[in-house]
């Protein structure tokens, strides 16, 4: 992880800690550049990346505010913490359905940018809240940077061993929404019936230096699903 990046997750927790609400204002750029010991620049760049977020927003010459106002129960589109991080406050548990290493098809090759003969691991999961079925994930990691899974770490935060155990910056998600009907066999995972809708998700996860290691496929239980996207542009 880059320092600004530290930086703005520094200030995200502050901002909870201290359950600020929106309009809340937050230290100045100044203090900010002081209790962290770093350049104006580098606090511009952590403020820049909570302002895409929607965590903060600035007005100059009056300061920098609080804008996140988290609905309950609703899923961050854009967030970068990780599943688990987002939903620290709900028991969320995952079931393990499968676990292997193969070769990628096209479809995943050309998502992880890697050649038809090299490995994947793939795993497959549903992830529950407080036992309720939320979303069937089909995961694709590029076996050349993510070089050992197993099933305890796939049922937990994966994100926090990719980081953590593995040492890895992670940088920026591509993802791609999509709007269908539900097959056999994901409504039978899901408790719904085929041909019900589905909202699935495309996740396509790169390191800082630009190198995809994950493709996802996410499906949602619609019954269960609510999400969010907080823009810091007029939505017409």
């Amino acid at each position: 992880m880059l320092k600004y990046q530290h930086i703005a997750n520094e200030i995200e927790k502050y901002i909870e800690k201290h359950a600020l609400q929106q309009g809340d204002k937050i230290p100045s750029l100044e203090m900010l550049m002081l209790h962290f010991g770093v350049s104006k620049s580098t606090i511009t760049r952590s403020l820049d990346l909570l302002e895409r977020k929607g965590i903060i927003f600035q007005v100059r010459g009056s300061g920098i505010f609080v804008r996140r106002h988290k609905r309950k129960g609703y899923i961050n589109l854009i967030s970068n913490q990780g599943f688990k991080k987002d939903h620290e406050n709900f028991q969320i548990t995952s079931r393990i359905i499968q676990l292997d290493i193969r070769k990628p098809t096209r479809e995943v090759a050309l998502n992880l940018n890697i050649e038809f003969d090299d490995d994947v691991y793939y795993g497959k999961r549903v992830r529950y809240i407080h036992g309720e079925t939320l979303c069937l994930e089909e995961l694709y990691f590029n076996k050349s940077i993510i070089t050992y899974l197993n099933n305890e770490i796939i049922s937990e935060s994966i994100l926090s061993y990719i980081k953590e155990g593995l040492g890895l910056k992670v940088g920026f998600t591509d993802t791609f929404l999509h709007v269908d009907k539900l097959t056999s066999e994901e409504a039978t995972y899901l408790g719904l019936k085929k041909d019900n809708p589905k909202l699935y998700i495309e996740f396509v996860c790169h390191l800082t230096n630009g190198q995809a290691f994950n493709f996802s496929k996410v499906t949602y239980n619609y019954e269960r699903s609510q999400f969010a996207i907080q823009m810091n542009s007029y939505y017409f």
